[in-house]
């Protein structure tokens, strides 16, 4: 039960993590930043309540803050390029907030034992949620409330006047241009909300395990917050959360007898989803590729 209780608290974490992609990728844009909001949440929050005494829900929120002010500052500069460019600077920032935690020494004591931040050793003893008596229930519980928030929003401003601003720009940023909307407010609103959804995951990442370390937040972390809402469609939001669900419960762990192999499967997923280009789930496109696969297969067997 542990296990399947577990799972479902990854399933949330990695929608905010998806979900922090969704909202740039929506105006054009691909961004490897996310891992290092995610790290920046992490550690945050940890200080805040291992090491500052907080509740956890200003922990998260100062998390939050912390990785969106950080977005909206590189948000400027990096945005100003496109296409592999960007990815390429925003890969690099992850890079750095990464090395940066590697050398990050910042330690107090608590009944004579450091607690802290130890460059590569990472952060240990994060533990608000059993310290407080908190049960898994409770805590996963309290996780599904924040996606719940966060997906709600998000799925509400997607069919506001603002998401058809988002979407314009990412369809056509001339025409969006020709009628008064500005490109670059758009861009960086994108991903300073982008940075704060991904902190607020990285803390609730850090709570959850207890432990985190530089090597938690590379380049595959940042490949998974922009394949979920590749793979999910652009559509809505429940095509981010469906992508999770896939990739974490079926690709990571029901395959998991597959090893390395799984990372094969994972890349030509994404490379069929970039080529079909799939807006939703039950995309007439979606639909038609697997009708002609089974229906090629069906007329296989036949002719066998």
């Amino acid at each position: 039960m542990d296990f399947y209780i577990g799972l479902l608290q990854i399933f949330g974490i990695h929608t905010l993590l998806g979900l922090s992609a969704y909202l740039l990728i929506l105006t054009g844009q691909v961004s490897m930043a996310q891992a290092g909001f995610f790290a920046i949440g992490a550690y945050m929050a940890g200080i805040c309540t291992a090491m500052w005494g907080w509740h956890i829900v200003p922990a998260l929120a100062l998390g939050g803050l912390l990785s969106g002010v950080l977005a909206l500052l590189i948000g400027f500069p990096a945005l100003r390029v496109k296409g592999m460019m960007l990815v390429i600077a925003t890969l690099a920032f992850s890079e750095v907030v990464r090395l940066f935690f590697f050398n990050f020494n910042y330690t107090v004591l608590r009944d004579g034992i450091p607690i802290g931040p130890i460059g590569a050793e990472g952060f240990r003893r994060i533990r608000y949620f059993p310290e407080n008596g908190w049960t898994t229930i409770e805590v996963s519980l309290f996780m599904g409330l924040i996606v719940l928030l966060v997906g709600g929003a998000l799925w509400w401003a997607d069919r506001s006047r603002l998401g058809a601003v988002v979407r314009a720009v990412g369809e056509d940023e001339l025409a969006a241009q020709s009628v008064g909307i500005n490109l670059t407010t758009i861009k960086v609103a994108a991903m300073t909300l982008g940075g704060v959804i991904a902190g607020i995951g990285g803390g609730l990442y850090a709570h959850m395990t207890t432990h985190v370390e530089h090597l938690n937040f590379g380049i595959l972390l940042a490949t998974f917050a922009i394949a979920y809402p590749i793979l999910g469609g652009m559509g809505s939001v429940f095509g981010t959360l469906a992508a999770v669900v896939f990739v974490q419960g079926f690709l990571v762990e029901g395959l998991r007898f597959l090893g390395d192999w799984r990372n094969l499967l994972f890349g030509l997923l994404i490379m069929l989803a970039m080529n079909v280009r799939i807006k939703q789930l039950g995309d007439v496109r979606l639909r038609n590729l697997l009708r002609g696969l089974f229906g090629l297969r069906r007329r296989s067997h036949a002719g066998a």
